[in-house]
């Protein structure tokens, strides 16, 4: 599937200086060391590409939320580092991103070199998208192009996504181009059937994705906090579990998309609620015990799908042709509710017949963990949690939509 816009493959950009942009929001451990480094591997086959055609690469990313300062503790210079050693070259760091020392620093540079800016949102300008930031951040690289390479951050209208493309010629690095493509084809040509299996805290953060998934899904999987929300809103008592309040008329909305799309007699077959769940005491609890969902006591919190359910859903996944999962299906960082997301993981990693697509974010974070083989049990792990939700539930991408079309 041909991706649509200008690559950095299908420009000239031999001998010539890029400013590219990458999404090195690693979280780091209390000694500043970087705890995972999955976004600075990412960005590997871009930077590659671009030193074997003689450019001067000069990066800029963020890193963390400091609120439009500076702040020690999210200074970019770690990652320096460790891109230094994934890529068996120098890679200097600027203590700024804009000015003099910047200019100084990319005058300096010769063919291959790799230079990278500190933190973007030190500058309160960065997330106002600003395009008078822009044109410093242009003119302190002196680049020839921008390069969008920052997939997890392509959803954002920022200066560094959108207002810079108003003032360099702007096409996508090699992993925007795999994250859209492999997203692209997961869901406008997907090898049937299509099971997503949504979970997380939040059904108001995928209300869009979910109403997408009712049009484009053969059956959906909900866990989670999500499905405690569901079972709360179909009469369920869930003790002290986290339900989201207010959703029940987004829920009502659901169920009648879904009606429309496969019959109110087929509803509960397509949407599908867990049977039981893992609960505990508290988030904390070491103690682990499915109980029915009607079984659910007043002290009792929902932590984790339960043992049936995650024989039920891996027996769903087995017989899929098309997986896409967003949202880890129980309080995943505590082991003993870790079960229900090791499971889903273990079932698509099974499916070797299927596309399996796993968003960004906290599920992406889980699965590299649980895999141990760097994603390679999946055929798709993406670096963007928000931004692939929102290319799931259909929303501009504003850091892809302004890069340069491709040549028709």
């Amino acid at each position: 599937m041909t991706f649509y816009k200008q690559t950095i493959k299908q420009t000239n950009v031999a001998h010539k200086t890029i400013l590219l942009r990458a999404d090195y929001n690693v979280p780091l451990a209390e000694d500043g060391t970087i705890h995972d480094d999955l976004r600075v591997r990412a960005s590997l086959p871009t930077l590659r590409y671009l030193r074997s055609q003689g450019c001067k690469i000069i990066i800029i990313s963020h890193l963390g939320r400091p609120q439009g300062r500076p702040v020690p503790a999210l200074s970019l210079r770690p990652v320096a580092s460790r891109l230094s050693q994934l890529l068996h070259a120098p890679v200097q760091f600027v203590n700024d991103c804009i000015g003099e020392p910047v200019q100084q620093a990319a005058s300096r540079m010769v063919p291959g070199d790799v230079l990278l800016l500190e933190n973007l949102r030190f500058y309160p300008q960065e997330e106002q998208d600003d395009v008078l930031f822009a044109r410093h951040l242009a003119y302190a690289s002196q680049a020839d192009y921008f390069v969008q390479d920052g997939f997890g951050v392509v959803h954002r209208a920022h200066a560094s996504t959108s207002a810079i493309t108003r003032v360099l010629p702007a096409v996508a690095g090699l992993l925007v181009e795999r994250e859209i493509t492999a997203l692209t084809q997961a869901l406008a040509r997907p090898k049937r059937p299509l099971y997503a299996v949504l979970g997380g805290a939040k059904v108001s953060d995928k209300i869009a994705v979910i109403e997408q998934l009712v049009e484009r899904a053969d059956r959906i999987l909900l866990g989670g906090v999500i499905a405690s929300t569901f079972l709360a809103f179909r009469g369920a008592a869930m003790g002290k579990s986290d339900v989201e309040p207010g959703q029940e008329a987004i829920i009502r909305r659901i169920y009648t998309a879904a009606a429309r799309r496969v019959g109110r007699d087929y509803v509960d077959s397509f949407l599908i609620l867990p049977v039981d769940m893992a609960v505990g005491s508290s988030r904390r609890s070491q103690q682990r015990r499915s109980v029915p969902i009607q079984q659910i006591g007043p002290d009792d919190m929902a932590l984790d799908i339960g043992d049936t359910t995650l024989q039920h859903y891996a027996a769903y996944l087995a017989g899929a042709g098309t997986i896409i999962w967003n949202g880890t299906v129980g309080y995943a960082t505590e082991t003993p509710f870790a079960h229900g997301s090791a499971r889903i993981a273990l079932a698509m990693a099974q499916n070797t017949n299927a596309t399996t697509v796993v968003g960004g974010g906290d599920t992406a974070d889980f699965v590299l963990k649980w895999d141990g083989h760097d994603g390679a049990s999946f055929t798709h792990v993406s670096t963007g949690g928000g931004a692939s939700l929102d290319f799931i539930a259909g929303k501009p991408l504003p850091g892809v939509e302004l890069l340069r079309d491709l040549p028709k």
